[in-house]
């Protein structure tokens, strides 16, 4: 969900292809924000944890991962198999496909920031450092903003694959919000209920090989402004997630998706459950491929902690926003490694 450049696109696959082992000055993150001379190494320290849907009753699985967390894989979760490695499979396609087919999909800037469609930068802001990253962004609910038109016409059964997808995000959302509703011993709807009219965007991000990933990113450290989101990567990884301070490394698993918590639950939780900070890697070897769908409240929504998780010993640590005034500031600030959430804390 973010404003893209469409000229980008074509220069970064130039400069990828090329071999140069010099990077733009417009890529290099700040010494602070650079990976670490190791983050391409296999961890032997902790990962993510791993929640089966198909036990008994996976709330204290998910209670645990949530507050310790933040974000956790899912196995057995009910999506095909099959669903998964054809959106996998499609948005390779897309990726390697021509310039001028994939530029006929490009963003339309002129709407505004997330517009749908073709792109690469994260942010319009003029001094933001550039992610080394094309994709492609689909509006997908209220079913109103689904328009399969305006996706990619040249790679068989591309529409269908992710209106299947975006049906199957849907349920699996619904379940899990459910499920950390409950785990709160709040009523199973509430989250769900609080969120209202959800808006669904799927976005395929694609990182090409880097020429220098020690000064790079695929993707800046941030936390996600909605509700939740769920993604799957390729074998290739790269997603890593801020545990205690340390960045952890979040090893690709055959068929699982990446749960990961957003701000809005954050608040609606009271801070029992905190939106996950992540970011992405590139290395110099393999494009890396990744799918993650955005489940959003609906802009005129006013989120606030839930009224039974705020009491006399734990007051509201948040105040009440409007989503859409929440997002206007996430896009007009930028993450730059930070939470905006944090603007939202009673002092």
């Amino acid at each position: 969900m973010e404003a893209a450049s469409p000229a980008l696109p074509q220069r970064v696959q130039i400069l990828s292809e090329s071999g140069l082992s010099n990077l733009p000055p417009s890529y290099i993150q700040p010494p602070s924000l650079r990976p670490q001379p190791n983050s391409h190494v296999a961890p032997s320290g902790p990962s993510i944890p791993t929640v089966d849907l198909s036990s008994p009753d996976p709330t204290q699985q998910i209670r645990l991962a949530c507050s310790e967390w933040g974000a956790f894989h899912v196995i057995n979760h009910g999506v095909p198999r099959s669903l998964l490695k054809e959106m996998r499979s499609i948005g390779t396609k897309f990726f390697q496909s021509p310039m001028e087919q994939k530029t006929r999909f490009s963003c339309d800037l002129t709407v505004g920031p997330a517009a749908q469609g073709y792109g690469s930068r994260m942010l319009a802001r003029d001094d933001t450092v550039l992610d080394w990253r094309d994709y492609f962004d689909h509006h997908t609910l209220p079913l109103e903003r689904r328009d399969p038109t305006k996706w990619p016409d040249f790679i068989p059964n591309y529409r269908e694959v992710v209106t299947q997808y975006s049906n199957e995000m849907e349920r699996l959302a619904k379940r899990l919000l459910s499920i950390i509703s409950q785990s709160l011993n709040l009523p199973p709807s509430y989250i769900e209920d609080a969120v209202g009219d959800v808006y669904q965007n799927i976005t395929v991000s694609f990182y090409p090989p880097c020429p220098r990933p020690d000064l790079a990113l695929g993707l800046q450290a941030h936390s996600d402004m909605g509700a939740i989101t769920l993604l799957i990567q390729d074998d290739v990884g790269g997603l890593e997630v801020l545990k205690d301070d340390e960045w952890v490394l979040v090893q690709p698993l055959e068929d699982a998706i990446v749960v990961i918590l957003a701000d809005m639950t954050e608040i609606m939780t009271n801070g029992a459950y905190k939106s996950s900070v992540h970011r992405a890697l590139v290395n110099a070897n393999q494009a890396r491929l990744s799918v993650a769908t955005f489940y959003d409240p609906s802009k005129v929504r006013k989120i606030y902690p839930a009224p039974p998780l705020v009491t006399a010993e734990n007051r509201a640590k948040y105040k009440e926003v409007v989503y859409g005034d929440f997002v206007k500031s996430w896009y007009g600030q930028g993450p730059e490694g930070k939470r905006n959430i944090d603007a939202l804390l009673i002092q």
